[in-house]
């Protein structure tokens, strides 16, 4: 599978995005990471689909894309940013994936009239993110960052031990070679983001509102790909997001959490193309 990589400007935001084979490939599938992720995250299931065409843009403000300027660093900016990236592209009605944090911003902006063939949901947040366990931490962490200087800011937002930390906790796999790969994976691109600003801004939108706020407004056909033992995004709510699509159907996959991902991408892909080729072909 051939990757390009292009730039483009989208709500003033140099938005940088990887592209993997081309239209004669096969499908299109845009895909949309997780809050303080980047296109690496996805990388391990979007290798495992050579015969699709897949988009996979860092998120404004992540990675190697800048922040916005045009818009807020909120689930109705990012929604705005989604639709604007796309039709530059030419890729307006395509399939969306989104992974936990871009779960919502996919949701939101197709339930708010952004045109797409099907809908793919990996660890979707379906329940209020403000009750998920630790999240008194997560906030006192992050409302640190918003009162020291930029610089300070940016060391305290990177520090190893909290990455570290953050990924022991996430990673249920018993396979050191694997742990150590998501580890290093965390401590590469974690803390690779444009501001203080917008990362903070980026927090405050994931804990805003869920997946389920706008289930019963997707008419399209949706695939929920959940982890059994996933605690941002508990196996409970997983069902209860499933009866409130109108059209959705869900694969849990076993003894994996929320690193989906990086866990288990063959079963990941596997779920991605049947759902494609049953449903959307």
């Amino acid at each position: 599978m051939g990757t390009l990589t292009h730039d483009v400007d989208v709500l003033g935001s140099r938005t940088r995005y990887w592209e993997y084979g081309t239209p004669d490939t096969g499908p299109t599938i845009v895909v949309v990471h997780g809050y303080r992720g980047d296109h690496h995250g996805l990388e391990p299931v979007v290798k495992l689909l050579p015969d699709f065409h897949i988009v996979s843009p860092d998120l404004p403000g992540f990675g190697e894309s800048t922040p916005m300027t045009e818009a807020a660093h909120s689930i109705e900016g990012y929604g705005r940013w989604l639709a604007g990236f796309l039709e530059h592209l030419g890729l307006t009605g395509e399939v969306l994936l989104g992974h936990s944090f871009g779960s919502i911003v996919v949701a939101h902006a197709v339930a708010g009239g952004l045109p797409a063939r099907g809908v793919i949901l990996v660890n979707p947040i379906a329940d209020d993110p403000r009750k998920v366990a630790g999240i008194g931490a997560t906030r006192f962490f992050y409302a640190v960052a918003r009162r020291l200087p930029e610089r300070a800011a940016r060391a305290w937002l990177g520090n190893p031990l909290v990455v570290q930390g953050m990924s022991s906790t996430l990673a249920k796999t018993r396979d050191r070679e694997l742990r150590r790969f998501i580890h290093g994976q965390h401590h590469a691109y974690f803390s690779v983001f444009g501001s203080r600003a917008s990362i903070v801004e980026g927090f405050d939108a994931s804990l805003s509102t869920t997946v389920a706020a706008v289930a019963a407004d997707i008419a399209q056909p949706v695939l929920l790909v959940a982890g059994e033992r996933d605690e941002v995004a508990p196996l409970p709510g997983q069902f209860r997001l499933l009866d409130t699509f109108p059209d959705a159907r869900l694969d849990v996959i076993p003894g994996v959490g929320h690193l989906v991902h990086y866990e288990t991408p063959d079963a990941a892909a596997h779920a991605i193309r049947v759902f494609v080729g049953e449903r959307l072909t």
